[in-house]
């Protein structure tokens, strides 16, 4: 039984995702449903928050003829079974769907739009529990907020549309399967123009005199239409670092990557560059995955000595591996000797190049504590770091 359904002798739900799309508004080399949305394709990413949802058990893509190379790069992996071919409408397509499922049916099927990457788990599973004694469908979606104007064919306003009970639709679309198939089977006999206007499974259901019930959703389940549409996908994330290392005997300086010569070195179980440090910090800080200690903990021998360009490029890795990128890097360096100020572009083009950057995103300005504490009693050097990444959004 699908946990929190009402629905009694409900046990199974398939989710049918529909990649037949040609997507001409897009436009790029590829289809929406495969260009990349961080690491990955935009049906990955869809996919993946099906596979971890409550009460989907199992799969089925739709994709379009000739796209059979393209979708098993993007689904290697994740032991799914062969896709379906779609057909020349979106009901055609759905309709294909359904009937590869037909064999083996589930109690329930949700519909999803490929390019809806941004569904969240929470929101598919109140569509399941919608579906109640007396319903037949459920979907997702959200009030309509602008105000609507109706315009004649020169573009003039020829009235307002009271917003009142208007709703945007989203996917998924919930339903019992049997009653589903049936709607889109009897739809299949329409003229080409008819089914192209049921741009829904919803509306489907409606010809077929469903009943379906509206579930509120979130603005954020959009559907990707447009290139622009990729560029808002992201979230800009922020985060601080801070280290700080005393002086101890020696005649060099790590500082940023660079060897600054000095009348002391730092002291640290690795080089001690406490400008490599804490910018190390603050990039993990961006993608919450800890610090520089968790990663590289200085009770293990293998980090002693080691230079630490290493731990910023692990950072900026991870980054990446999250599907993001750094925006920019800022650097403050507090001491009152050796001097910054001669180094800074040297440090600058230093740490660029190890997190990948062009010199431009990357920062380095250098302060004195006014003679104050133990940098201004010259015991060390503290610095701190701002790093600025860039990140998809999460569904939840």
């Amino acid at each position: 039984m699908l946990a929190g359904c009402y629905l009694a002798g409900v046990t199974s739900c398939a989710a049918l995702i529909v990649a037949a799309g040609r997507g001409s508004r897009f436009g790029g080399p590829l289809p929406k449903q495969y260009a990349l949305l961080g690491a990955q394709t935009v049906l990955r990413r869809t996919l993946e928050v099906l596979r971890a949802t409550t009460g989907i058990d199992r799969l089925q893509v739709v994709i379009a003829a000739g796209d059979e190379a393209l979708y098993a790069a993007a689904v290697d992996g994740l032991d799914l079974p062969p896709p379906v071919i779609g057909g020349a409408s979106r009901q055609r397509s759905v309709l294909n769907g359904l009937e590869a499922l037909a064999a083996t049916a589930p109690d329930l099927v949700a519909v999803h739009d490929a390019a809806r990457p941004f569904v969240r788990s929470s929101d598919i599973m109140a569509c399941l529990e919608a579906i109640g004694p007396g319903v037949d469908g459920a979907l997702l979606g959200v009030p309509v907020a602008d105000t609507l104007k109706r315009v004649d064919a020169e573009g003039r306003l020829a009235g307002t549309v009271p917003r009142a009970n208007l709703w945007r639709a989203q996917t998924p679309q919930v339903f019992r399967f049997t009653r589903l198939l049936a709607a889109h089977r009897e739809a299949a006999g329409l003229a080409e123009a008819e089914a192209t206007a049921l741009t829904d499974d919803a509306a489907v259901a409606e010809r077929a005199g469903l009943r379906v019930v509206m579930v509120q959703g979130h603005d954020d389940n959009r559907k990707l239409t447009t290139a622009d549409d990729m560029l808002q996908t992201y979230e800009t994330r922020t985060a601080l670092g801070f280290d700080v290392h005393g002086f101890a005997p020696g005649d060099t300086v790590m500082l940023g990557g660079i060897a600054i010569p000095h009348t002391q070195a730092l002291d640290g179980h690795s080089d001690a560059d406490v400008a490599l440090h804490a910018l190390t910090d603050a990039v993990l800080g961006t993608i919450a995955a800890g610090d520089i200690g968790k990663h590289f903990p200085p009770s293990d021998p293998q980090w002693r000595g080691v230079s630490s360009d290493r731990f910023l490029r692990h950072a900026v890795d991870l980054v990446r591996g999250a599907g993001g990128r750094i925006v920019h890097l800022d650097l403050t360096v507090v001491c009152e000797a050796p001097r910054v100020g001669p180094h800074r572009d040297a440090m600058a083009a230093r740490i660029a190049d190890i997190a990948g950057l062009d010199p431009g995103r990357v920062s380095v300005k250098a302060t004195t504590t006014e003679g104050l504490g133990f940098t201004g009693r010259r015991e060390g050097i503290a610095a701190q770091a701002v790093a600025t990444v860039e990140l998809p959004r999460t569904g939840d």
